[in-house]
């Protein structure tokens, strides 16, 4: 029985032209004659070692649904010439652009099975996950919990999106939120990104205060929607889109006298802040900041609202940022990791004076909601990452774990002049570099930043990727800084590849030019395409 596929094989590190492959099956074994770790996989489906396809004797397994290995053979290589359509149709229908950037930093390889920090290629390939969608996996990817916990709720049959009824499993997630954040938050509006609860937060603070004005801290990010993307002050992201809302202000993050400035003058209804800017390059204020910054709103009638969509959910060590900072918010953000990093899910948690001012009448009881808000898979996506999260112990795991990955990271870095420092918290962690201090390579590095600035850092992140497999990425508003933001369940041995990895590639920059011959390549290609 012969099937034919078409396929693309890698090796480590270079690219194999597709080639057809003859199926032959030469083997059969029985699972428990094998080495236990070859059985497993075994018991898993059928397994490939070249053009050999070897199969268990058994007549059922579970990867194939209960039909035999041979069936599950051809329906796999189906499976395959559709993915490669679908790819296709990716680049064709949605962003070609993506795609192009994605095979410009040799970063577009296709991910099949993930699982906790790692990811896995079709082609065998292991990568530590660095980045955790930008802090959405705070639990691991497929936290086997999580995903029960979501096919429990689909074999349910239960109510999903009635909108005319009481969705009890938002009760519950709303009464969890409020207790693990404490202080005086006791009312919780759900939506489906962060982005749509800083929009939420912006009509909320009008309605409490009854004025306009929204200020600001430069350099944040707090998304990519008209109104939140009025509070980001980097012209990257808000150029070619028109006016934006008016009566916004921005001021210096960490500038408590810009603030009070900003604040005079009786027309601001909130403050809007992220307790640590991670996109301008993981900056973490110092305590004594928002607590003035906090009091600067009480003692002007304005509201202190955080954006936690980041820092949220234990990724710093407590359950909020705000908790690390003793300060007690009159709105908080949370979204990324709420949605144990599959059912997309936002919160903002409010305190009961924003909720009467919004909702204060039974004609107004939905003058602000959404579609996809209380829905009962996101809100079963959240119980089941908060229970994970607390069970799991993660906030300590990171907050203890994260103090020793900093002094390791600053211990491993500090012989090279190109790096500057080392900072964050808990598992909100980033690598900032500066120019060359040779004077050969400071001038390759000032070429390639007047091509564009974040060239440098772009390479780093290839690098790391490419030939250390590890997957991270530079800060958006700040591309000197690399970020560290593993899932939070990493261990402290994945740290130490990360320590090591990223120590190889500085001293290459720190140290050589063919690391900054490979940034020219990159411009070159770049120009190209």
């Amino acid at each position: 029985m012969v099937a034919q596929e078409n396929t693309r094989m890698r090796g480590k590190g270079q690219s194999v032209k597709l080639i057809e492959i003859e199926w032959k099956i030469r083997f059969s074994y029985e699972p428990a004659a094998l080495p236990p770790s070859l059985a497993a996989q075994l018991r898993r489906g059928p397994l490939y070692f070249g053009k050999t396809l070897y199969i268990s004797k058994q007549g059922r397994h579970p990867a194939s649904h209960g039909l035999h290995p041979l069936s599950n053979m051809v329906a796999k290589t189906g499976a395959v010439l559709s993915e490669a359509l679908s790819a296709k149709s990716y680049n064709e229908y949605v962003n070609p652009q993506w795609v192009a950037l994605l095979n410009l930093l040799d970063m577009n390889v296709e991910y099949e099975y993930c699982s906790g920090c790692e990811l896995f290629t079709k082609d065998g390939r292991r990568t530590l996950d660095f980045l955790s969608g930008y802090c959405v996996h705070n639990a691991g990817h497929n936290h086997p919990y999580i995903v029960n916990a979501l096919k429990e709720e689909l074999d349910r049959s239960g109510p999903a999106m009635l909108q005319s009824h009481v969705p009890t499993l938002a009760g519950d997630l709303a009464e969890r939120l409020c207790q693990l954040a404490g202080g005086e938050l006791r009312k919780v509006f759900f939506g489906s990104s962060g982005s749509e609860g800083v929009e939420a937060a912006i009509k909320f603070a009008r309605a409490t205060v009854g004025k306009p004005n929204i200020v600001y801290a430069k350099g944040s990010f707090h998304g990519l929607t008209a109104g939140s993307l009025s509070l980001m002050s980097d012209a990257f992201w808000r150029d070619g889109f028109g006016p934006l809302l008016q009566d916004t202000v921005g001021v210096p993050f960490g500038d408590i006298a810009a603030l009070e400035k900003a604040l005079h003058g009786g027309r601001c209804a909130a403050f809007i802040v992220e307790p640590i800017q991670a996109e301008a390059g993981i900056q973490v204020p110092a305590k004594a900041y928002l607590q003035a910054a906090q009091e600067l709103c009480r003692a002007r009638g304005v509201l202190f609202v955080l954006d936690e969509v980041q820092t949220g959910l234990y990724r710093t060590g407590t359950f909020l940022a705000a908790q690390r900072f003793d300060v007690q918010p009159d709105m908080v953000v949370l979204a990324k990791a709420l949605s144990g990093g599959l059912m997309p899910v936002s919160a903002v948690l409010m305190k009961e004076k924003v909720y009467r001012s919004v909702y204060s009448s039974l004609k107004r009881a939905i003058v602000h909601t959404s579609t996809f808000s209380e829905n009962s898979l996101s809100m079963r996506a959240g119980l089941a990452t908060l229970e994970v999260l607390q069970k799991e112990q993660l906030g300590k795991h990171a907050m203890s774990l994260g103090e020793t990955f900093r002094q390791k990271l600053c211990q491993a870095l500090s012989p090279y002049g190109i790096v500057k420092e080392v900072r964050g918290a808990g598992m909100l962690n980033g690598i900032e570099f500066r120019a060359p201090k040779k004077l050969a390579l400071r001038a390759l590095y000032e070429a390639f930043h007047r091509i564009h600035p974040a060239m440098f850092g772009q390479v780093i992140v290839m690098r790391m990727f490419r030939e250390k497999n590890i997957l991270t990425q530079i800060c958006g508003n700040n591309f000197m800084v690399l970020k560290a933001a593993p899932p939070l369940v990493v261990s402290e041995a994945q740290l130490d590849e990360f320590v090591e990895a990223v120590r190889s590639v500085v001293e290459l920059a720190d140290t050589s030019v063919a690391f900054w011959t490979e940034a020219l390549n990159l411009a070159k290609r770049a120009i190209n395409i």
